[in-house]
């Protein structure tokens, strides 16, 4: 149905469409395969910096900003505008709004109605004199002198309107009309055949050249995988995997054994001497000052009890609570 429904509109179309329509798709189908290549590498990369840098940059500034700008104009506009305007109000009602409403009730009031009095009277009056007994007929005879005027004006006019438009008509519209009809409808109905063929041609090389960029796109990320992630990833488990093991299980466990066995071993060291100069305090203290003698026997038994197993286990007796 589809090749059928092709072919009838092929045949309805004139040999200028057909002539044209083969080279300029593939013109177009060469010009614009680099640039949709291009265009979708962008995109990609777009894609990654708008994820990877742009918003969280974007994130970074917008805190800055509300940091900088915001919070220091908030505060200033709580704690330092609004008391000040609330103060500034205050006093604009104390020392202007009361004093002006003051003189305008007891000095503006009174003094405006004695002056529209006034003017009613040397102004108002007059002027409905002068404008009925001087103004109104100068008016009407103005008026009548300017309808003639006008209709003599208006036969002129006309006149000369009616001669200008056959002339236009007769030098400029009925030539440009043939022009139109004879010259330019033909040449812009030959020209829109060929925009539209141009267009429909670059419109199924874009798309061929989606196709095409998808496929090399498709190609790079498989070659890209088998040359580096591919052999990476077998060199991580077959070789790296074994060695960090082997490592571990013959170097760091023994050194982390040992390393274990020296601190309980420098921590028995150290209580020992502890308790020995414990016991020297001790016994200086009761050399010098006199005491009981049951202190030594309980230090003597703490020294033996620090004792420590040549394997490295902790073998000591617990010291007696004082």
């Amino acid at each position: 149905m589809d090749l059928e429904k092709s072919r009838e509109e092929q045949a309805g179309e004139g040999c200028l469409v057909v002539a044209l329509r083969m080279p300029v798709r593939i013109v177009a189908l060469v010009l614009v395969v680099p640039v949709r290549m291009v265009w979708d590498a962008l995109v990609v990369a777009g894609r990654f910096l708008n994820g990877r840098v742009f918003r969280p940059m974007g994130r970074a500034l917008a805190w800055a900003g509300r940091a900088v700008f915001v919070w220091p104009f908030v505060a200033l506009w709580r704690w330092v505008l609004v008391p000040l305007g609330a103060a500034l109000r205050w006093l604009g009602l104390v020392l202007v709004v009361v004093p002006a409403g003051w003189l305008y009730r007891r000095v503006l009031t009174p003094l405006g109605h004695a002056l529209a009095w006034l003017g009613h009277r040397l102004l108002v009056v007059p002027s409905v004199w002068l404008y009925r007994w001087v103004l109104t007929p100068v008016g009407h005879a103005l008026a009548w002198c300017g309808r003639g005027v006008f209709a003599v004006t208006s036969l002129l006019v006309a006149g000369i309107a009616t001669a200008l438009y056959w002339t236009a008509r007769v030098l400029v519209v009925w030539p440009a009309a043939a022009v139109w009809r004879w010259v330019l409808a033909p040449v812009g109905r030959v020209l829109a055949v060929v925009a539209r063929e141009v267009g429909a041609a670059f419109g199924h090389a874009w798309r061929v050249a989606g196709y095409v960029s998808l496929a090399v796109g498709r190609a790079l990320a498989a070659f890209f995988r088998w040359t580096v992630v591919e052999p990476a990833r077998w060199v991580y488990r077959t070789v790296l995997t074994p060695v960090g093991h082997a490592v571990r299980d013959a170097v760091l466990r023994p050194v982390a054994n040992a390393a274990r066995g020296v601190g309980r071993i420098t921590g028995d060291t150290l209580r020992s001497v502890r308790v020995t100069v414990r016991q020297v305090r001790q016994d200086v203290r009761r050399a010098l000052v006199g005491g009981p003698g049951t202190v030594g026997k309980r230090d003597d038994q703490a020294v033996k009890g620090a004792a420590v197993s040549p394997g490295g286990r902790d073998e000591r007796i617990p010291l007696a609570k004082r």
